[in-house]
């Protein structure tokens, strides 16, 4: 019943069966005009060339992404800002309505000619841009990125760096010593403190001096009694450091260490080594003192492994104790006596987690290690979210019954 069917023997017209010999000889015509086109090896392999690039255009477009080749860092703060925001924090401040780029222009990258994208462009103080990572010239002095929000503080300006008698000129600049009257940079940079009788607290800022509208930014709407702590290897260093004594702010000077995975996080070329000889530790010391002037101490950068090398930290602290400088570490020296050596350690990293809620609750430790103990020390990195946060928490302070100190008052010898 289903068998196929087939056509019939008689019937068909001639016109039918005249259209397919009449497309079987255009066929075959077009096939004798373009046999000798088509035989050119350099014709097939254009023709190949043009399939190839189609197609690998159509593979991109499908899949590429258009940003792959940019620098990037990917971070979500907004869920954990708007979580922390749902109640009040404890301890009698919030982060109530809290913007985490408050300390920081959003239209300052583009007025500080700061791409959103690609190589970063840090104005100087002094004028002149760096663009990753090196000092580019300029015909006249740029504007930094200023910050957008906060409040100021009144405050008299620290007297400006470097003061009579307090360095002294060596191949690699000026550098801090006591004067003849028995002065230390460890007292004549320190901001003036008077004690309340309060529980102190004190917090530490650090990582400045490398981009431009952070730094400003702490500088000019933090409390002047939080210290501020600068990269030694930042361009216009001396720059900043005159912009936070003008602020009212006392100055660290981060000194590069070691650290326990240097192939992972790189301290530069004048880090204080591990197995570094007494000689190499001073001579990279001096280094990083004669960068500027005006610091009461240094603070470590990184140093898990230096800090555990009893040649060279020996070295270290006799050559500090020798000048007249403090030494403030964020942390990693706690459980280390250097005797005679101006010095405080951090009680706790206040931003180790970056969300308002974390940070927070960590500057509630503080005051509560104040309450026990009678002073605390944080450290903290100049995030924008951990500059707007501290700011809030400085502001009611007073009001929970502590005192805002400069960590120059917590140091002990």
């Amino acid at each position: 019943m289903f068998a196929r069917k087939t056509a019939p023997a008689t019937g068909v017209s001639p016109a039918s069966s005249a259209a397919p010999s009449g497309l079987a000889q255009q066929a075959a015509l077009l096939r004798e005009r373009l046999g000798p086109v088509l035989a050119n090896p350099f014709v097939g392999a254009g023709a190949a060339a043009v399939l190839f690039v189609g197609a690998l255009g159509l593979l991109i477009l499908v899949t590429a992404d258009p940003k792959a080749g940019l620098p990037f860092v990917r971070m979500k703060l907004e869920d954990r800002i708007a979580e922390a925001n749902k109640a009040p924090g404890p301890g009698g401040f919030n982060v109530d309505g809290l913007n985490p780029d408050a300390f920081v222009d959003p239209n300052g990258a583009a007025a500080a000619g700061q791409p959103i994208d690609g190589q970063a462009v840090v104005t100087l103080p002094q004028g002149g841009q760096m663009i990753g990572g090196q000092s580019a010239t300029a015909g006249t002095p740029a504007t930094a990125a200023g910050p957008a929000s906060g409040p100021r503080y009144s405050t008299t300006p620290l007297p400006s760096a470097p003061l009579a008698g307090l360095t002294e000129p060596s191949a690699v600049g000026l550098l801090p010593i006591i004067s003849r009257d028995g002065r230390a940079p460890y007292q004549a940079y320190a901001r003036p403190f008077q004690p309340n009788g309060k529980p102190r607290v004190a917090l530490v800022v650090g990582g400045l001096g490398l981009n431009a509208a952070a730094t400003k930014a702490a500088i000019e709407r933090l409390p002047p009694e939080i210290t501020l702590s600068f990269v030694a290897y930042s361009d216009g260093l001396q720059g900043w450091i005159d912009m936070a004594r003008a602020n009212g702010h006392e100055v660290l000077l981060e000194a590069p260490m070691e650290p326990l995975d240097a192939a992972a996080n790189d301290p530069g070329p004048y880090a204080l080594r591990a197995n570094g000889s007494n000689a190499d530790t001073v001579k990279r010391l001096e280094w990083i003192l004669a960068r500027c002037t005006g610091y009461f101490g240094v603070t470590n950068y990184l140093g898990g492994k230096f800090l555990t090398a009893d040649g060279p930290v020996l070295a270290f602290q006799m050559a500090l104790r020798q000048r007249g400088v403090a030494f403030v570490d964020d942390g990693a020296a706690a459980r280390r006596t250097l005797p005679g050596l101006p010095r405080a350690s951090a009680d706790t990293v206040v931003d180790a987690d970056l969300a308002a809620e974390s940070i927070q609750k960590q500057l509630i430790t503080l005051e509560q290690t104040a309450s026990q103990r009678g002073q605390a020390l944080g450290s903290a990195f100049a995030y924008p979210l951990t500059l707007e946060v501290a700011n809030r928490w400085a502001a009611g302070l007073a009001a929970r019954g502590f005192q805002l100190a400069p960590a120059s008052a917590l140091t002990k010898r």
